[in-house]
């Protein structure tokens, strides 16, 4: 456990207080402070329910700050609850704007833990005490005044102040506010779009395929020949004389060629083919 550098005294009183012997103090129960210079000088525990008896701690007896307890050195002064009602703080103090109305409460203060100097206070809308609930920043320089139990400052309202903590539902009113927003943008970036679209020429027709003469265009099949349509082999060119036998007829068949016929001589030596 090690000492941070700054804490919101809210936490620092959440924590049990165990001084060097091992004893248990008691948790926080209010912060000791000097108002006018805006410095936190120790703070007060409750060592046990029942009984008036207080224990004051000074900030510099802090030794080491854990997630549950809080280690001290040395030991405290004691005291009763009625004087640590009478002593000044700023805390849960009244927030006044310019008009003198108020708008906030003072709810938290964030330390620097090794000089003890305010380096802004945390207030709050509503009641302090509910959990949850936003959180302003308030510097101690835009502080006008001081009194006990009130705050002056020249503020028109909280949204002066730049958000320490947002709530439930001002995390809501923020993304719903956004998410609007970017509806809204994107309603215009389509409307922008359309009317560029509707101010463009209109597209020019595109040509025919029938009407464009292409060299190399494949011919239809419908005028390719027949035997090559329908995958049959073209036919021989015809000869000169169609009487005339090719050559390789012989030779397909295997056989000679009959020799050719001869008249025989008629017996009445007439010429007369019918005698």
């Amino acid at each position: 456990m090690t000492i941070p550098p700054q804490l919101l005294m809210r936490d620092l009183l959440r924590l049990r207080v165990r001084c060097s012997q091992g004893l248990d103090r008691g948790a926080g129960v209010a912060v000791w402070m000097h108002p006018p210079v805006h410095r936190v000088l120790g703070w007060v525990s409750r060592p046990s329910a029942f009984g008036d008896l207080r224990l004051v701690w000074r900030l510099d007896q802090l030794r080491a700050v854990g997630e549950l307890e809080a280690l001290v050195k040395g030991e405290p002064a004691e005291t009763d609850a009625d004087t640590v009602r009478r002593l000044p703080t700023l805390f849960e103090a009244a927030l006044l704007d310019r008009r003198q109305q108020p708008i906030g409460a003072v709810a938290d203060a964030l330390v620097e833990l090794r000089s003890g100097r305010i380096l802004d206070y945390q207030v709050s809308r509503s009641d302090p005490r509910l959990p949850g609930s936003s959180r302003w920043r308030l510097s101690p320089e835009r502080i006008v005044d001081q009194q006990p139990g009130r705050v002056f400052t020249n503020l028109e309202g909280l949204d002066d102040l730049p958000l320490a903590r947002a709530s439930v539902r001002q995390t809501l009113l923020r993304r719903s506010r956004r998410w609007r927003e970017q509806v809204q943008d994107a309603g215009q970036r389509f409307e922008q779009r359309m009317e560029g679209w509707l101010e463009e020429p209109p597209w020019e027709e595109p040509e025919a395929p029938w009407h464009r003469s292409e060299p190399d265009a494949p011919r239809d099949r419908r005028e390719e020949p027949r035997d090559r349509r329908y995958g049959h082999p073209p036919e021989p060119p015809a000869s000169g004389d169609p009487d005339t036998p090719e050559p390789w007829d012989d030779q397909w068949l295997g056989e000679e060629p009959d020799p050719p016929l001869q008249r025989r001589p008629s017996r009445s030596g007439g010429d007369d083919p019918w005698i």
